[in-house]
């Protein structure tokens, strides 16, 4: 998909009709999504780690035709329903996987762990390795144009609301490995948390929208045309997701068995992986065009819905599928859950002045690499000090604009263009 939006930005502006560009994106996902639609209507059974391949293809194709659509749709919705709309569709994939884990954990325990697996794994993704690769890709796009001695991004005034609402669940999130439960009263706190976080960005400006790619094809289009394409995007992709989504989670445990490779961390890392590619792909093609700020900002405001829509999620599906208030969380998953929790402290810490520099974002990837080669109790808890300690040591740096933060989402309105990268008014500004 990366490949497309790169040979459509390279075709001559002549030639770059809107009809064109859609066709060719079209027919590359239709050629991704066509083989699992058959296998599920038909009802085959191919061997497992065939079908994880097939479904699979199939949620990120479908990922990326909800993200082409979410974009275009900014021109035609604004205020409060743009943002319900565009936060909700872009977790879709991800959260059809992760809530039918918890869904049959209520009836079956053994699912626990998967569900568990793929919230912290989405989370460490998305802030271990998406949030230090925009950044750094955007000091590289920054030298390339001539601003030699960037050292890393400033973000805008109006992300501190997104930073107060991470620091604050995140703070909260700390409840879930003391009592080793994901509560439902805790689920309901940060869904409400969420609702709050939805209700403040819903009441900032509203800003004509910045499209690249596919989005922009979309964008080109005559008004009605337009309208009916991006809902046409969002019944399809909406329904590839929902048929997979099922066949996806459980082949994706099925895999884990026959290649003899770990379930839980197959499950950990390869479906965060496959559902958050296209918004990866898209903010880091912004980075690339110099709109680093706004890309981390999309980010940041992801992370948000992480951790507050998907955790709160997460012990409401488990109560729905038979299961009783609380999501249990063995010894493994109370350690994955306080890494997480550690990471999502860290990473805020370091940017609380609203500077993201160029050795947070590295210190960022490289503790997310070193994750992977440890496979003992000791090792995670070790690694659980060190984001510890980095934390504090930000937080006492960044100490004056701690109360800032925590007071960010009481106060005023936030700027509608601070979570997402589409905006001419989120440029990046890169500090020296």
């Amino acid at each position: 998909m990366l490949a497309t939006d790169r040979a459509i930005a390279s075709v001559p502006a002549a030639s770059r009709t809107p009809r064109r560009m859609l066709f060719r994106s079209a027919l590359i996902t239709a050629l991704f999504i066509a083989p699992a639609t058959v296998v599920r209507v038909i009802g085959l059974h191919p061997d497992p780690v065939v079908a994880l391949l097939i479904f699979g293809a199939a949620v990120v194709s479908a990922s990326f035709l909800l993200a082409w659509a979410a974009e275009a749709a900014q021109i035609d919705v604004s205020g409060g329903l743009a943002i319900a709309v565009l936060a909700l569709v872009a977790v879709l994939p991800e959260y059809a996987v992760d809530l039918y884990y918890a869904f049959v954990s209520g009836h079956n325990p053994e699912y626990t762990q998967y569900a568990a697996a793929n919230m912290t794994g989405s989370n460490r993704l998305l802030m271990g390795l998406g949030w230090p690769v925009v950044v750094l890709v955007s000091i590289v796009a920054a030298r390339r144009i001539g601003t030699a001695k960037a050292t890393g991004l400033t973000l805008e005034a109006a992300n501190r609301v997104e930073l107060g609402f991470l620091l604050i669940a995140g703070v909260v999130a700390f409840a879930i490995p003391v009592g080793g439960e994901i509560h439902l009263g805790l689920g309901l706190a940060l869904l409400a948390w969420f609702g709050f976080y939805l209700y403040k960005v819903s009441h900032g400006d509203v800003e004509e929208p910045d499209l690249v790619g596919t989005a922009a094809a979309l964008g080109e289009l005559s008004d009605r045309t337009r309208r009916a394409v991006v809902v046409s995007l969002f019944v399809v992709s909406g329904a590839v997701i929902l048929l997979c989504a099922k066949p996806f989670a459980d082949n994706l445990v099925a895999a884990g068995t026959e290649l003899g490779i770990d379930r839980f961390l197959l499950v950990q890392w390869l479906a965060p992986l496959a559902s958050e590619a296209p918004e990866f792909i898209i903010a880091t093609i912004f980075a690339t065009r110099g709109k680093g700020t706004a890309a981390i900002a999309t980010l940041i405001s992801s992370k948000v819905n992480q951790w507050t829509l998907l955790i709160g999620s997460l012990p409401v599906a488990h109560l729905l599928g038979g299961g009783g208030f609380a999501l249990e969380l063995d010894s493994r998953q109370i350690e994955e859950v306080l890494l997480t929790a550690g990471q999502t402290l860290m990473g805020v810490a370091v940017i609380l002045a609203l500077r993201f520099h160029r050795a947070a974002a590295w210190t960022l990837l490289g503790l997310f690499l070193v994750q992977f080669p440890i496979t003992s109790t000791p090792g995670r808890l070790v690694l659980c000090g060190v984001y510890a300690v980095i934390a504090v040591g930000g937080l006492i740096v960044n100490r004056r604009y701690v109360a800032a933060t925590l007071q960010a989402p009481f106060l005023g309105t936030a700027v509608r263009h601070a979570g997402h990268p589409h905006h001419p008014g989120a440029e990046s500004a890169l500090h020296r």
